[in-house]
C-alpha cells in the first residue's frame, strides 16, 4: 500500500477523503466500491502545507492538497489563549489494538491513522495496555511483543505515546482478566466486587483483596508491581523520548470507583453498593466491631434503591434519609476511605516502581454527574466517593496523588449542563470544575479526556475547559480512533477541533510557488512505513 502527500502552499483550509475496504474500520454505509466518496478535513499545525486531502481505497491511501478559499467560522476565532499553547493533544488507540494473542489488530488502518493524525499536529496517542492480554497463561510470564510492535510503529511515525496500564477487563471489545486469575476466581469467588443479589463484578479484583495473598500467594499489589517491573524493563528503550506518560488503571474501566452501576449501562439509576464479597464484609464487620456497633456490619443499607430504580424511590437517599443518619456516615465513611486507601496503594507502587525515570504518572477519576444536583449525589455515594464533617472526598484524593506526585485525569470535558436531561438532576459542569479546584488546593496537574461518545457541542465544551486558566490543563486525550473517529462528519469536526487549539499565522514559506511531495510505502508486515521525499 502506497500513500502519497502533496502539499499545496496556497491552500487555507483542509480537505480529505477517507474509506476504508481492506484497512479493517469501516465508515458505514458510505464505502462503496473502488473509492469512497466521504470527505473530512485536516490540517498540519508544523508543516507549511494547510490543505492535505486523503483519499483512500482498497489498494491505497493518497494525500493530497485541495484549494479552497472557504473558512469554516471555527477557525477564525479569536487568538487562542496561553492555557492552549501548552496542552499537548493526544488520541486514543482501539482498547482491543492488540488482541488476546498479541497480534496488533488493525494494523494497516492505525498506521494509516497515526500518519493522519501526525500531519494534522496531534502529539501523540494513548495506549491502553491490559493485564490480561501481557500476563494472560500464568503469573510472571509476560508478553509485551504485541504492545512494542505498536510502540515502535508510533516512533517511527513521530508521535509520543501515553502507556495506560490497565489492570481491569473490558465488555466492549470483550478483554478479560488474566485466565489464571479467572481460575483462581471460580474457586475463590470472594476476590470479586459483589452486589446484595450475589451477581459478580469479574473485570476488577475488589479494593478489599489489595493486601490479602489471594494469588497463588501473593497480594494484587505485589502482583501489579511485578506487572509495572515488567513494563518498565520491556520499554526501557522508549521510556522519556517516546514513552512520555504512564497512567495506572485505579479500577473500573480504569477509573477510582466502585463498580456501582455493573448492571445499569444506561446510568438510569443511582448505582447500588458493591460490598458484599466476603472479604469486604470481613473489613465491615471488624470495622464495625471497633466502633461499638456490631449489628452495623451484617450488610450495606438495606432501604437504598435497585440498579434502575431513582434515588427518590426509597428512603435511603431522600433529604433526612439514612445517608444523613449516624448509621448512614459509619457505613458511607468505612465504604469511601476503602477506595482511597486502594488509591494510595497503586498509586504508591507505581511511584517507587517508576522511580528514576522522567515519565509522569497519572491515575483517573470518574465524572459522577448524575444526579449530582440532589444533596445525597447519590450516584457519587454508590461509587465511593462521600464528603463528610467537612473533609471533601475530592479534594483527599487529590492530597493522595499530591503525596505521591501523579497528575489526575478527569474525563467528561466534553458535557456541558445544557445537553443533559432534565430528570437525571445532572451537573457535569459544576462536578468538572469541583474536582479542578481541589487538585489545585493539592497541587495537582490535571489532565484532561472526553466521554467516550460523541456529544452535541462537545468540542467547544472542550475548548472552553482547556481555557480555564486558574487551572492549568497540561494534556487532553480525546478517545478514541476507530470507525466512528474517522467517519466523515466526526473527523472534520476533530480537524476544526485541532485547528482551534493551534492557530496560526500564514508565513513566508506559505506564499511559496513551488509543490513539494511526499510517499509513506506501508508494507503488510508489523514493521513501520518507510518514508521517502519526492
Amino acid at each position: 500500500m502506497e500513500v502519497s502527500v502533496i502539499g499545496n502552499p496556497q491552500a487555507r483550509i483542509c480537505r480529505a477523503e477517507l474509506a476504508y475496504r481492506e484497512l479493517g474500520f469501516r465508515f458505514g454505509s458510505d464505502v462503496i466500491s473502488g473509492e469512497s466518496r466521504n470527505r473530512v478535513s485536516f490540517c498540519n499545525q508544523s508543516s507549511k502545507w494547510k490543505e492535505i486531502a486523503i483519499r483512500c481505497s482498497s489498494r491505497s491511501v493518497k494525500c493530497e492538497a485541495i484549494v479552497s478559499d472557504d473558512a469554516h467560522p471555527f477557525l477564525n476565532s479569536a487568538p487562542k489563549s496561553k492555557s492552549l499553547e501548552s496542552v499537548k493533544l493526544f488520541v486514543g488507540l482501539p482498547l482491543d489494538t492488540v488482541s488476546d494473542c498479541n497480534n496488533v489488530n488493525h494494523l494497516k488502518a492505525i498506521t494509516a491513522g497515526l500518519k493522519a493524525l501526525k500531519l494534522l499536529g496531534v502529539e501523540g496517542i494513548e495506549l491502553p495496555i491490559f493485564w490480561g492480554v501481557v500476563e494472560k497463561e500464568a503469573a510472571g510470564r509476560y508478553e509485551w511483543s504485541g504492545y512494542l510492535a505498536v510502540a515502535e510503529i508510533v516512533k517511527k511515525v513521530g508521535l509520543k505515546l501515553h502507556a495506560s496500564l490497565s489492570f481491569h477487563g473490558s465488555k466492549h471489545p470483550e478483554i478479560g482478566l488474566p485466565d489464571w486469575v479467572a481460575k483462581i476466581g471460580e474457586a475463590e469467588s470472594g476476590i470479586y466486587f459483589t452486589d446484595r443479589y450475589g451477581q459478580q463484578y469479574k473485570d476488577c479484583l475488589s479494593f478489599a483483596v489489595d493486601d490479602v495473598p489471594v494469588l497463588h500467594g501473593k497480594t494484587p499489589m505485589e502482583v501489579y508491581r511485578g506487572f509495572c517491573d515488567s513494563f518498565k524493563s520491556a520499554f526501557s528503550d522508549y521510556m522519556g523520548n517516546t514513552i512520555t506518560g504512564i497512567t495506572l488503571g485505579l479500577g473500573p474501566d480504569g477509573e477510582l470507583k466502585y463498580p456501582s452501576h455493573q448492571h445499569n449501562a444506561k446510568l438510569s439509576g443511582a448505582g447500588e453498593f458493591q460490598c458484599y464479597d466476603k472479604h469486604m464484609l470481613s473489613a465491615l464487620k471488624g470495622y464495625a466491631e471497633s466502633t461499638g456497633n456490631p449489628l452495623w456490619g451484617l450488610g450495606g443499607p438495606h432501604d437504598a434503591p435497585a440498579y434502575d430504580q431513582q434515588p427518590n424511590s426509597s428512603s435511603f437517599f431522600s433529604d433526612g434519609g439514612s445517608w444523613e443518619s449516624q448509621y448512614g456516615d459509619f457505613f458511607l465513611s468505612w465504604y469511601s476511605s476503602l477506595l482511597t486507601s486502594h488509591a494510595d496503594r497503586v498509586l504508591s507502587v507505581a511511584s517507587s516502581a517508576f522511580s528514576g525515570i522522567e515519565v509522569p504518572l497519572c491515575g483517573k477519576l470518574p465524572l459522577l454527574h448524575q444526579w449530582h444536583k440532589l444533596r445525597s449525589r447519590p450516584s457519587e455515594l454508590t461509587a465511593g466517593f462521600y464528603s463528610s464533617n467537612g473533609q471533601d472526598r475530592y479534594e483527599a484524593i487529590a492530597e493522595i496523588f499530591a503525596k505521591n506526585s501523579c497528575r489526575m485525569m478527569i474525563p467528561g470535558m466534553d458535557l456541558s449542563d445544557e445537553h443533559q436531561s432534565p430528570e437525571s438532576l445532572s451537573s457535569p459542569e459544576s462536578l468538572v470544575a469541583h474536582i479542578k479546584t481541589s487538585c489545585k488546593k493539592q497541587g495537582v496537574v490535571v489532565s484532561g479526556q472526553n466521554s467516550s461518545t460523541p456529544v452535541p457541542g462537545g468540542f467547544e465544551r472542550i475548548v472552553e475547559n482547556l481555557k480555564d486558566e486558574n487551572v492549568g490543563i497540561d494534556l487532553f486525550t480525546y478517545q478514541r480512533m476507530g470507525a466512528l473517529f474517522f467517519s466523515p462528519e466526526h473527523f472534520h469536526a476533530f480537524t476544526v477541533f485541532v485547528r482551534n487549539l493551534s492557530q496560526f499565522e500564514l508565513s513566508s514559506d506559505d506564499h511559496a510557488t513551488e509543490v513539494e511531495a511526499e510517499t509513506v510505502s506501508i508494507g503488510s508486515g508489523t514493521g513501520a512505513p518507510s518514508l521517502q521525499t519526492a
